[in-house]
């Protein structure tokens, strides 16, 4: 395999932003509702609203889980899209440093895509000059992997 092919297959990285345990935790019990409303009118109807409400929420957490994918060409964060040449300045965010860039040094104009399930979060710094976003912020629960494939990848033009 050729040098640079090697590179840029250590430069990739994909992630999966799913739900952490107490989040499917919450949906069971959301669930369960459903047998308490119902079950005085019928336990058959309120055991089959809890399987529907279970299956709506699994439908609703699986569909809106985002990826994260660094290629050797783009960045992409949820539905969004960049090419990697516009990709500026990497920084890796965990505790009280993760929280003042998700409150109170959030920029308005920033493109987030966070859950509140993941502390940790990237800041990748947009240096398309047309873009008027400023940078991403995005959760991830492998910080330093994503700046380390971000900044080699920027390296690999």
């Amino acid at each position: 395999m050729p040098q640079n092919a090697q590179d840029l297959s250590s430069n990739s990285y994909t992630e999966k932003l799913w739900p952490t345990p107490w989040i499917w935790l919450i949906a069971a019990g959301i669930s369960a509702a459903g047998i308490l409303i119902l079950a005085p009118i019928s336990l058959l109807a309120g055991y089959i609203a809890a399987v529907v409400l279970f299956l709506l929420q699994l439908v609703f957490l699986i569909s809106s889980t985002p990826r994260i994918e660094v290629t050797e060409h783009t960045l992409t964060v949820g539905r969004a899209s960049i090419e990697r040449q516009y990709v500026g300045e990497v920084t890796a965010y965990r505790g009280d440093a993760a929280f003042a860039q998700r409150g109170p040094q959030l920029n308005g104009l920033a493109f987030l895509c966070l859950r509140g399930w993941i502390s940790p979060v990237v800041k990748i710094m947009i240096t398309d000059e047309t873009d008027p976003t400023p940078y991403w912020l995005t959760s991830t629960r492998r910080p330093e992997q994503l700046v380390a494939a971000l900044t080699a990848s920027n390296n690999v033009k």
